[in-house]
């Protein structure tokens, strides 16, 4: 079933693009109702109110799952939820508007968006296309990898967890913001920033995030490879092989410098340096080959039945 529930969501995924298909609308609504309740709202501060802000749906959406006796409801809920954590309308939108800036030799405006995305996703500097290599392996190829082992409980707890560290960005906004305003109004400041942070922030995002860094780093180390891997495949095996080594066994290399390292050395980027469109729609097109890679061996494993 995850196969062809797999099947579906890589159909449907860029013709869905209304909120209701969209993981970021859901979060919102669950990160309001989170704040709302009294016996959660206490515990925000604490290590176990961030666990339970990432548990809560998780194990929610497992005890639903289990206690559906149908197949056929249980493939079309699990598939659902699969279409809503696939993928990403924003950053498709943020690399349409890049390339349109870009073909109309608007400098300051495709820096911009390329800044915009970075800031969004909470990345640190990197090229355009390398956010894209990345981005691509976290709304897609994870999602696969962790549905096809864990199930869509596994999709929505990756997915929280990269939301929270996303939605982190807001904070360091709000406390820049904070600090430039402090001498006019330190008081009225300390409440507009208390009130927006209760609204628009996950649970102590200043405390928490550190450690949902340190549980992603886990959950991505070993995937991370597997894509990597992948990317030798449908581009320059033996120019990227020595790299992907190197990183086989790293356990201290941040888990993004390792995959676009390894994208970056098995396509062939010798581009003008005033072409800023060339090296992301590279990296994109080997991203797509990826993506279809790893559905191609996920599918084989399935059918052999290596996978359930």
């Amino acid at each position: 079933m995850s196969l062809l529930s797999l099947l579906i969501a890589l159909a449907a995924e860029r013709s869905l693009s209304s909120q209701w298909w969209c993981f970021h609308h859901y979060y919102q609504i669950y990160q309001g109702f989170f704040s709302s309740q009294d016996s959660l709202k206490d515990k925000q501060s604490s290590t176990v109110g961030r666990v339970l802000f990432i548990l809560i749906p998780v194990l929610l959406i497992a005890f639903i799952l289990n206690s559906i006796d149908n197949g056929l409801l249980h493939l079309i809920l699990s598939t659902v939820i699969l279409i809503i954590c696939f993928g990403c309308v924003g950053t498709r939108e943020s690399y349409k508007q890049y390339l349109q800036s870009a073909f109309r030799g608007e400098e300051t405006t495709t820096a911009l968006h390329h800044q915009q995305l970075l800031q969004d996703k909470n990345l640190p500097q990197m090229g355009f296309g390398q956010a894209l290599i990345w981005l691509n392996y976290r709304y897609y190829i994870a999602i696969m990898l962790f549905f096809v082992l864990f199930g869509a409980p596994g999709v929505v707890f990756y997915r929280l967890i990269t939301t929270v560290i996303e939605q982190e960005n807001n904070h360091k906004q709000s406390e820049q913001c904070s600090e430039a305003t402090e001498q006019a109004s330190e008081e009225t400041v300390s409440e507009v920033v208390d009130e927006e942070h209760d609204i628009n922030n996950p649970p102590n995002v200043e405390t928490g995030c550190q450690n949902h860094h340190d549980v992603l780093f886990w959950l991505d180390w070993l995937p991370v490879r597997i894509t990597s891997f992948g990317y030798m495949f449908v581009g320059h095996f033996t120019k990227a092989m020595p790299t992907w080594l190197d990183s086989l066994l790293d356990f201290q290399k941040p888990t993004h410098k390792v995959l676009i390292d390894v994208a970056e050395k098995s396509e062939d980027i010798l581009v003008n340096e005033h072409d800023c469109t060339a090296e992301p729609c590279l990296l994109v097109r080997l991203a797509k080959r990826n993506v279809l890679l790893v559905f191609a061996v996920i599918s084989i494993f399935t059918l052999a039945g290596i996978l359930n």
